[in-house]
């Protein structure tokens, strides 16, 4: 299987909106799984409670580190741009580029 990198927004001005991203991210998850990908989504996994505070600069910092780290051994980095992309998502495309991982952008949304 592929590794592939999901990069799709997390942070929300109110709880419902984050509500809605982990929705989202997770319908990415899924979309990888049955294109036969490994996909691994750093700000689902490091944001659960009692790991990381994503409202901590400190603590965002060391997440968006250890999600690099996967960047860094990924096949490819997919984004997903059907909620737009965020400024997080922009660094880790930035990273990506920047240590040579592959980008793709995708969509969960049909299209007509």
């Amino acid at each position: 299987m592929r590794r592939v990198v999901v990069e799709s927004p997390y942070s929300a001005p109110t709880i419902d909106g984050i509500a809605h991203h982990i929705d989202y991210a997770r319908a990415c998850l899924r979309d990888c799984i049955h294109r036969g990908e490994a996909p691994i989504a750093s700000h689902l996994l490091l944001t659960q409670p009692g790991v990381l505070d994503d409202t901590d600069p400190m603590e965002r910092d060391l997440g968006m580190a250890a999600g690099w780290a996967w960047i860094d051994r990924a096949d490819a980095v997919v984004v997903y741009t059907d909620l737009g992309i965020s400024s997080g998502m922009m660094d880790g495309i930035g990273h990506a580029t920047l240590v040579g991982t592959p980008v793709e952008y995708r969509s969960v949304t049909p299209t007509p």
